[in-house]
């Protein structure tokens, strides 16, 4: 069984504020050990949310403090499934894959990287979008969400070439070939591509959130076939 992450806060408590949430993620990168599949994808997610939170008071989004909602709603959904961490079987269905592989053998850290970027935008990204939504009265398409939502692929856009860039210099190091089986598993997955869906499924999930029978079956859908595309990701080779 994998081991808890033992922070120095108190877990279960969601944080507020977006300086909350990346002290949360230092805290759990800092318990993590060398080599966990699950720091992988928390180095990456404290680097793109320390950046979020520097356009944030500057003028970058026309909504600040939308976006500022969303981004602790989002961080809160992860940090829920990190919680759980020590007892897989709990975990939300959307992050299990990750959870239940971090410690697998040849797997390599961008495998981990894009899984648990596959979890969060694919499956949370919606249901904090809604969230968000409800909270604030308003609604996806309303206001200027949806331009702010795109400005937040500008930074994606680098993040995501870091880590890929990162890889292909370990490869062009390595003598294994199954790295080059890699490279083609994971550049079948995009950060656009996925958000893009998950801005389509926040849609959808807006219009279906007054009916329970319809929103159940959505959202065990979207976990289903979020942990199926994970599963694929976290294939050693």
């Amino acid at each position: 069984m994998s081991a808890a992450l033992p922070t120095p806060d108190a877990p279960d408590v969601p944080v507020t504020s977006v300086a909350g949430a990346i002290a949360r993620m230092e805290a759990i990168g800092a318990a993590l050990p060398a080599g966990d599949g699950l720091a992988y994808f928390n180095c990456m997610y404290l680097d793109v949310t320390s950046q979020v939170n520097s356009q944030l008071g500057q003028g970058f989004y026309a909504d600040p403090a939308f976006m500022t909602q969303l981004d602790v709603t989002f961080a809160n959904l992860y940090f829920a499934a990190a919680d759980m961490a020590g007892n897989p079987a709990a975990v939300p269905l959307a992050w299990r894959p990750l959870v239940e592989r971090r410690a697998a053998v040849g797997i390599e850290s961008i495998q981990f990287a894009l899984a648990g970027m596959n979890a969060h935008i694919n499956h949370d990204l919606p249901v904090a979008m809604v969230s968000t939504c409800a909270a604030l009265a308003t609604s996806p398409d309303a206001g200027q969400h949806f331009a702010d939502y795109q400005k937040v692929d500008q930074l994606l856009d680098a993040a995501e070439q870091s880590i890929r860039q990162s890889f292909e210099t370990a490869a062009e190091l390595a003598v294994d070939h199954h790295l080059s089986a890699v490279a083609t598993l994971t550049c079948n997955w995009t950060i656009n591509s996925a958000r893009d869906l998950a801005w389509n499924n926040a849609r959808l999930l807006w219009a279906v959130r007054d009916d329970p029978l319809a929103r159940g079956l959505f959202l065990d859908s979207l976990a289903a076939s979020t942990a199926l595309a994970s599963r694929m990701l976290l294939v050693a080779v």
